[in-house]
């Protein structure tokens, strides 16, 4: 948390001046192979929606949606147009490893074109996914019809979240035990969803 503290500042900061243009900016690059969590994303910037009115909760979601879109076309396109074999020799260097290349694989062949929607609610496959859906081939529209909903669903959950935590004026005021609680609390529901739906699926490939 105290290492993403000073982007958060920064990123609160140009919100005033960003606006929807940031918000999706900052998600097209959470859906692709940059590590910036959608976490810190959404839920300031709904925050800032709903004490301010300079931007509205709908326009957050559809400024976050619009930026995942774009993202997750960018990984579709770059893996379709690059292929398999140079990613497995490559991806590495983009922290692309040929364990989470193969691992998304098992995923998609596993759900399909429903794990597309499922994975932009879960992390670590939400930015993976493109790579083999690329790599196959996958219909562009099936595919960005299922980033879309998904993506707008998980964006939604997530400005629910950052207006939900703005209400706790104990962790406006700075308290670390709430905070913890916060992040602790949504850290543990994803966990659970990403063992559910992915570490087990691709443990069974492994074996």
């Amino acid at each position: 948390m105290a290492l993403l503290q000073p982007f958060i500042d920064w990123y609160l900061a140009q919100l005033e001046t960003g606006g929807y243009w940031l918000v999706a900016l900052l998600m097209a690059m959470e859906s692709s192979i940059i590590p910036l969590p959608s976490e810190v994303v959404i839920p300031p910037a709904a925050h800032i929606a709903h004490t301010t009115g300079s931007m509205s909760l709908a326009g957050v979601v559809v400024a976050g949606t619009l930026g995942s879109w774009l993202g997750a076309a960018v990984m579709y396109w770059a893996s379709r147009l690059i292929g398999r074999p140079l990613l497995m020799r490559f991806g590495r260097y983009l922290l692309i490893t040929p364990a989470k290349i193969e691992g998304a694989e098992h995923w998609a062949n596993h759900y399909g074109e429903v794990g597309v929607f499922i994975s932009r609610l879960l992390p670590v496959v939400r930015h993976l996914i493109g790579i083999p859906a690329g790599v196959v081939r996958m219909n562009f529209l099936y595919y960005s019809a299922a980033t879309l909903v998904g993506s707008t669903i998980w964006c939604s959950v997530l400005a629910w979240l950052g207006v939900t935590a703005g209400q706790d004026q104990a962790l406006l005021d700075g308290d670390l035990h709430r905070i913890t609680l916060w992040v602790g609390g949504v850290l543990l529901v994803l966990g659970a969803i990403y063992y559910l739906f992915v570490h087990r699926q691709m443990r069974s490939r492994r074996g």
